[in-house]
């Protein structure tokens, strides 16, 4: 097919594609579709096969120019995304499907002229990336951090029974109940209702923070809870309103905590001879965390930094994509089926919408962050050599204390699975150029616990 192209440069990375096919080959796929149409059709008076042209296009005219017209424009669009000269940069996203603008008319007598807009990889401008002074906080290990991981493993490792008949809860008792909102007339809420749930009073560990509420109840007690939540408590679902719930306690037992001795910390694991051997590892598994995660804030920090002055025009369909793929998550995360999660996530106004809204500030910036740590590997013209990769999985080996060959078989099974350690690789380097070409200071000192909660409440 001979055809001409011409490209016009849209807002919001998008491009106008303007295709124009000459008008011999739409009388050569015209004719052809008219040939298929004279082999199968069967109209009374003529023999099958020996319709005449002027019959068939005075009979379905409309349908065999809406039929070739189609054709055409299919191959067309085709045609010119296959060819191995049309610039990378100028084809589409994976995700954004070309549409044919205006409506195109097919007329035989001349040629057609269509066009079709789609979405494009944004082109960044990389801004200043190098000599940069950033701020994080300083943060350090404390003897606070390390006795609160060990209550967690204290109370993990703790003896749960039964407590009384008549002994009302308390903090730090194990509780199970079943529970429903309520409407103003006192009927249970449809899709509301949940039993069996197990919590330790105190924890704050469930939905409608119902701990205070709940103490001194006794087994088989049944309350009508009413609260209110403060406009800005921090879940988007409870902020501001007033929930009435019927709360039934269905068991309640009391832990007993073992002591914090040497032979508490050979029962956690008999690598521990001593309490303080477990408070090693524990004060050295901190450190470790710390450090990743300090190494996450000087990436994440820098990167904002260089944000400012790397100006992008992001295209709607990337943060589509980046929504759809967030909601996906989280309603598998609900492990229910996909249709129920939805269903239960409208009820408590928690609809696609609703939440792509309160995304999309985040999913714009990661998608940034991410063009600027692409733009830089381009600038530097970083790559993960064969020598690398088999490095790595090396590491990895050593790490899972799994043979090699075994890595190496597992990641070479799938393209995809290679190409996302490859990514690994390529990003660790970029990572290790930006803290080498910039400047990290410390900021005010905050505890571990601080870091963690903050984080903890970014990503919720």
């Amino acid at each position: 097919m001979t055809i001409s192209k011409e490209i016009t440069r849209l807002e919001h990375s998008a491009i106008k594609l303007t295709i124009t096919v000459c008008k011999e080959d739409l009388t050569t796929e015209y004719n052809q579709i008219v040939a298929d149409y004279r082999k199968t059709l069967q109209i009374p008076g003529f023999r099958k096969g020996k319709v005449p042209k002027i019959v068939l296009e005075r009979k379905f005219g409309d349908s065999l120019k809406t039929e070739t017209l189609a054709r055409i424009l299919d191959r067309a669009v085709t045609q010119v995304f296959e060819d191995p000269a049309f610039p990378g940069a100028d084809r589409p996203l994976p995700y954004s499907t070309p549409e044919v603008q205006d409506e195109p008319k097919l007329d035989l007598e001349q040629d057609l002229v269509f066009s079709v807009v789609y979405e494009v990889l944004p082109q960044i401008t990389l801004g200043t990336w190098q000599g940069l002074e950033v701020e994080v906080p300083d943060v350090k290990i404390t003897d606070e951090d390390i006795n609160r991981e060990l209550e967690v493993i204290r109370e993990r490792n703790a003896i749960v029974f039964d407590k009384d008949d008549g002994a009302g809860a308390a903090a730090g008792d194990v509780v199970t109940i079943q529970y429903s909102e309520l409407t103003d007339t006192g009927e249970p809420v449809p899709g509301t209702a949940r039993q069996d749930f197990v919590f330790t009073l105190g924890s704050g560990q469930n939905i409608y923070h119902l701990d205070d509420d709940m103490m001194g109840m006794q087994r088989g007690e049944t309350r009508d809870i009413e609260k209110t939540y403060p406009e800005d408590f921090y879940d988007m679902d409870l902020a501001g309103k007033t929930k009435h719930i019927r709360v039934t306690l269905t068991a309640l037992k009391e832990k007993d905590l073992p002591e914090l001795n040497d032979d508490f910390a050979q029962d956690v694991d008999e690598r521990y001879k001593t309490l303080e051997d477990l408070k090693a590892h524990i004060q050295a598994s901190l450190i470790e965390d710390l450090e990743r995660r300090l190494q996450t804030n000087k990436i994440n920090t820098l990167l904002e930094k260089i944000m400012e002055t790397s100006p992008v025009d992001i295209p709607e369909s990337m943060i589509q994509f980046q929504l759809d793929a967030r909601w996906r998550s989280t309603v598998r995360s609900m492990q229910l089926p996909a249709a129920e999660a939805s269903n239960l996530m409208e009820k408590k106004d928690r609809t696609f919408s609703v939440l792509a809204e309160a995304w999309r500030p985040d999913a714009i910036k990661a998608l940034h962050s991410r063009l600027v740590v692409e733009a830089i590997m381009k600038d530097r013209g970083i790559e993960a050599s064969d020598e690398e990769v088999e490095q790595e999985y090396t590491r990895i080996a050593a790490k899972a204390k799994t043979p090699v060959e075994e890595i190496r078989s597992y990641y070479e099974a799938e393209a995809e699975r290679k190409d996302m350690l490859v990514d690994a690789i390529k990003d660790r380097k970029v990572n290790e150029l930006l803290l080498a070409e910039n400047t990290i200071k410390l900021g005010n000192p905050v505890s571990y616990h601080d870091l963690i909660e903050h984080k903890d409440s970014e990503e919720s």
